[in-house]
Formats: structure tokens, C-alpha cells, sequence
């Protein structure tokens, strides 16, 4: 059920999100996560901390040409069971999910990528409003590099911070939009929403636009992310950047051989030989 502007009220799973075949003790067990089973804001925030830290974004089947499904069970086989990560969409479709069995509602949306810009952009990224505590949050397990480690309350000039890391939620118009610091005392856009919920025939739209198109920042080349208290870490086929809360950045070029490591090493990406003789190839054809 949704109140006004669509936030969620009550919980009430629709069934085609298909929340109820989640294995909820396995993705638990996956992000670390062993406190109470409550649909609390405590409960919100050490779950989204736990999945950031276990569950990296990336986009390896994208990058081979593979398809890549939203039916939850291929997303729990690949994120949870195979210790893969995934792209936005498969993130928070694996957090929602695992929110509605918490007992948490939730309100699936998706939103339009800024990176510091204005223009308008296709909405092609994902994030969740749930409600915890009589009041409600944004989510969103499938920013990667620089992307919410806890939830912050929709509430105009919402700020959070994890160790030396800080987002704020600011209300233009209609639109939400995520920023962080941009290192010259002011704010960068992230990305922007509106309180419209979508269904899941919308998530498929913007799924086969961001996962097909050419163009798209995920169609041809390796990308993957992950987010740590102390570092950023960005992956772009063969190009590591590591950013430090401090302003440092790091930046090294690595061999074919030395980028499949580093998805294990960094990213906690765990690859199959199939995989990794894919991504060889992959990088020898480009």
C-alpha cells in the first residue's frame, strides 16, 4: 500500500517482484548480517552497510555480451550462492527483496543519473524508499563507487556520514537529488528522483536500455566498483582508480591478467575459469 506521493505505508509484496523466493537466511548470511530481524532503521542501515561491503558492483556479463536477467532466482544464484556481484538493477532488486521478507515496505523507483550535469538523462538507475521508524528512507545498494553506505531520511538537507564520507538528499522542485562533497566546498549531484513508483515492466525497459544499448557506460567495457570506510575503488577494463577520503586518488593501468585478480582481490568478485577465460579474450579483441 502507498500513501501520499506513493511512499510506503504498509507492507503488502506484490507478487511481481517475486520477494518470497528469496533464501533470506543465505542472503543474510552472505552480507554478515546476524542482529534482530526487525524492520527498524537500525535494521535498514546494517543491512545496506553489510550488502555494500559483501556485494560489489559490476557488470562482467554485460561487458562478455551476456544477458542478464531480473528473475530474482537467477539474481540470488549469481550475487548470493556464486559470490558474483551485480549492476544496479540486480542489487536493489536483491536488497528490496530482502527488505519485503524483513517486514520493511518498501517502493521501488528509479532515477536519472547527474554526475555534476542538469540535463536531462534517460532514468536508468534504480533506488528504494522504505519506511522504518515512521519515517522513510533512500536506499540504494547499486550506486558502487561513492554510493549511500546508509540510508538518509527524505527530508530536505538530509545529510549522512560514514567515517570520513558524506551525502546529503536535497529537494528541487519535484525532484530528489544525492550529493556529495566536490572537494571545493560545495556539492556534487549524483543523481536525481522522483516519488513515482515503477512497475516491474519499467524496471525491464530501463534494464534492456542500460544493458543493450551502445552508448550505454556499461555496454562494452569492464566496469566495477567498491566502496570501503577508508577507500573508493573504481575499475574500468584495464584503468584502477582508488580515491581516499583525504583527496588522494591512485590511479595504475593493469595487464589482462592483472585486472581478473584484481576483481577477486578488491572487488571480491568470485569468477568461475569460464569466466575468467572470457574476460582474457575480451580484453585481447579490444
Amino acid at each position: 500500500m502507498l500513501g501520499t506521493y506513493g511512499l510506503p505505508v504498509t507492507v503488502e509484496t506484490d507478487p511481481e517482484w517475486q520477494s518470497d523466493r528469496l533464501d533470506l537466511d543465505a542472503y543474510l548470511g552472505r552480507i554478515g548480517f546476524t542482529g534482530p530481524r526487525t524492520p527498524t532503521a537500525d535494521t535498514l542501515h546494517r543491512v545496506l552497510r553489510g550488502h555494500m561491503s559483501a556485494i560489489a558492483f559490476e557488470n562482467v556479463d554485460i561487458a562478455l555480451g551476456r544477458t542478464v536477467s531480473l528473475d530474482l532466482d537467477r539474481i540470488q544464484e549469481k550475487l548470493v550462492r556464486a559470490g558474483r556481484g551485480g549492476y544496479c538493477y540486480e542489487n536493489n532488486l536483491l536488497l528490496a527483496a530482502a527488505l519485503d521478507r524483513l517486514g520493511f515496505p518498501v517502493t521501488r523507483l528509479l532515477a536519472r543519473i547527474r554526475q555534476g550535469e542538469t540535463r536531462r538523462r534517460f532514468r536508468t538507475h534504480t533506488v528504494l524508499l522504505v519506511r522504518a521508524d515512521d519515517r522513510v528512507w533512500l536506499a540504494d545498494a547499486g550506486y558502487g563507487y561513492s554510493g549511500l553506505m546508509e540510508a538518509l531520511p527524505l527530508e530536505d538537507g538530509a545529510t549522512s556520514s560514514v567515517a570520513d564520507w558524506t551525502w546529503r538528499l536535497v529537494a528541487q522542485g519535484p525532484d530528489w537529488v544525492v550529493e556529495i562533497p566536490d572537494g571545493d566546498g560545495g556539492w556534487f549531484g549524483m543523481y536525481s528522483f522522483r516519488q513515482e513508483p515503477q512497475f516491474r515492466i519499467d524496471f525491464e525497459a530501463a534494464h534492456y536500455l542500460s544493458s543493450t544499448r551502445p552508448g550505454s557506460p556499461f555496454v562494452g567495457q569492464l566496469v566495477a566498483q567498491k566502496e570501503t570506510e577508508k577507500e573508493r575503488r573504481l575499475l574500468r577494463d584495464k584503468s584502477l582508480e582508488i580515491q581516499y577520503a583525504d583527496g588522494r586518488v591512485e590511479r595504475r593501468e593493469l595487464s589482462a591478467a592483472q585486472t581478473v585478480c584484481a576483481l577477486d582481490e578488491l572487488f571480491g568478485v568470485e569468477l568461475n575459469d569460464e569466466d575468467e577465460r572470457a574476460l582474457l579474450r575480451f580484453f585481447a579483441g579490444k
